[in-house]
């Protein structure tokens, strides 16, 4: 045709970056446009996108430095003799993470050269439905045309714009992880949270703030900096909640949001201070150079007021499209999120013009669901498949100290999707054998299984609280795929000693109302 390239995917992240490689896979002539702007704070970082650089990587990595903590106060249970006081070094750990976010940076420039696939390192927006124009830092403009063109932007943490001083003073989880030395007395605010680590964290209840701000004040918490958390309202919006005793059917819930409950108390017992219904006003900088917080207390309708080394904003995440220019080639967006809205195949309202990823309406912000859709649309385009994206019983985990794996269904879902009455709640408290010698409290290891009550007991949903819990979740969310069953669960033997095989086991029912904490081996 008259374009340059079968395929323009612009957004260097872990989905546009599956969609380019496969087509190029696939005997296509591709072209690759990202660019990172630099955070309020100055901070940017290679190609990759959120996940590699500033997301599930470098914060899993930190997760495991604070899980390297407590297993060195768990080993003097276990004879090791470990000197003390022991100490966390952060340009240490910083380093050595920021080297391998950088060396996956390489490897995605040298992938790309393999595969034969251009890269654009500029800024580009739409001139026309087959046009992106952008230029380069030497100024020089640069226009690549394409017969299709994949929008793979992502998106960037928002700054809450009603408090004085936040985009000047605060940072975000896009500063965090590249941060040469440690944030100290950090304060990470959001409207859902507000953390306080010798930093403060202020989280809001939108996008995958609430998650991602916890698990970053779990991690500094476990390092061993002093951290509070700000909540606005509940923790883990979107993630199991169930909160309500139906007097109707007389299924009793919990009276707290569930897991999300949990996962908050064991921050708390951890170390990790949270206050709760409070919201700041303002940050100001003093001349120490410490910053001070002033915050509302909804519940006591008091001003109050700290001073902390740094405060980091986890108030939900926005789409990075202002650049574009989608309205001038008609791609529509959602008024109230800016996200892109597509259909079942990821197309857009323009044709030819398609979106992947966290960009997109209505789809989970997770890396692999990104990778995935940009792979199948590229098979759908240039290599002769219909397959779609399946979306449903998408497997998620939340990197908390105690981490939260889940699949499928919360409680509430299933009760607004088939009644009460039609579900039933296995669930058990269990102790992890690690924590028995260790004397490590295991009031928060739990988990559930939800299923319809109808005779084949088709689960519609596992949650599942304690140690490895992604790697627990991996494995049982092939078989929710599938369609399993309750009773095909309880034929499944067990791995002896091992928290997963307490799924295996589940047998009391929330409506029995029977304690379900897990006693003999």
């Amino acid at each position: 045709g008259k374009n340059e390239y079968d395929l323009l995917v612009v957004g260097g992240g872990s989905g546009g970056l599956a969609c380019a490689k496969e087509a190029a896979q696939l005997g296509r002539k591709v072209a690759v446009m990202d660019y990172v702007e630099p955070s309020p704070q100055g901070t940017t970082w290679g190609l990759g996108g959120t996940c590699v650089n500033v997301g599930c990587i470098p914060k899993k990595l930190m997760h495991q430095a604070a899980l390297l903590g407590s297993a060195l106060k768990d080993a003097q249970h276990y004879g090791w003799n470990i000197s003390q006081p022991v100490h966390h070094t952060w340009s240490v750990m910083a380093q050595g993470v920021q080297n391998y976010v950088k060396s996956l940076n390489w490897g995605h420039r040298v992938q790309l050269q393999e595969k034969k696939v251009k890269y654009f390192n500029i800024k580009g927006s739409f001139s026309d439905p087959h046009t992106v124009r952008g230029l380069t830092k030497a100024g020089k403009e640069t226009v690549v045309t394409a017969d299709n063109i994949v929008i793979a932007t992502g998106g960037r943490p928002k700054y809450p714009m009603d408090v004085a001083g936040a985009r000047e003073y605060g940072i975000t989880s896009d500063d965090l992880f590249w941060l040469k030395e440690s944030p100290g007395k950090t304060p990470f605010l959001c409207y859902l949270y507000i953390v306080f680590i010798e930093i403060v964290v202020y989280i809001c209840l939108t996008g995958l703030s609430p998650d991602v701000s916890l698990e970053c004040a779990g991690f500094l918490t476990g390092i061993g900096l002093d951290t509070t958390v700000m909540m606005r309202s509940v923790p883990l919006r979107g993630f199991d909640q169930a909160s309500r005793i139906s007097k109707k059917n007389q299924i009793c819930f919990t009276t707290q949001q569930q897991m999300a409950s949990l996962v908050t108390e064991h921050m708390e017992s951890y170390g990790t201070k949270f206050l709760k219904r409070c919201f700041p006003t303002k940050v100001e900088k003093l001349k120490n150079n410490r910053l001070q917080v002033t915050w509302k207390n909804a519940d006591l309708d008091t001003e109050e007021t700290d001073s902390f080394d740094t405060v980091m904003w986890a108030v939900g995440r926005a789409p990075d499209t202002k650049t574009l220019n989608l309205e001038t080639v008609g791609v529509k967006t959602n008024s109230e999120t800016g996200k892109i809205i597509v259909d079942a195949s990821e197309a857009t309202s323009v044709p030819h013009i398609y979106a992947v990823g966290d960009i997109t309406e209505g789809r989970p912000e997770l890396t692999p669901t990104a990778i995935a859709a940009g792979k199948l649309l590229a098979q759908r385009l240039f290599g002769q498949s219909s397959e779609l994206m399946d979306y449903d019983n998408v497997p998620t985990t939340v990197f908390t100290p105690l981490e939260y794996g889940c699949v499928g269904l919360s409680e509430e879902a299933a009760v607004q999707r088939h009644g009460a009455d039609n579900i039933e709640v296995y669930h058990a408290y269990y102790k992890p054998l690690e924590f028995t010698v260790a004397e490590r409290d295991a009031t928060q290891c739990y988990m559930k299984m939800v299923c319809l009550r109808e005779r084949e007991q088709r689960i519609l949903g596992l949650h599942f609280i304690g140690p490895n819990a992604g790697e627990v979740i991996q494995g049982f969310a092939l078989g929710i795929k599938c369609g399993a069953t309750y009773p095909q669960m309880m034929k499944t033997v067990g791995i002896h000693p091992t928290c997963a095989e307490e799924v295996t086991k589940l047998h009391i029912t929330k409506r029995s109302g029977l304690d379900a904490t897990v006693t003999g081996c």
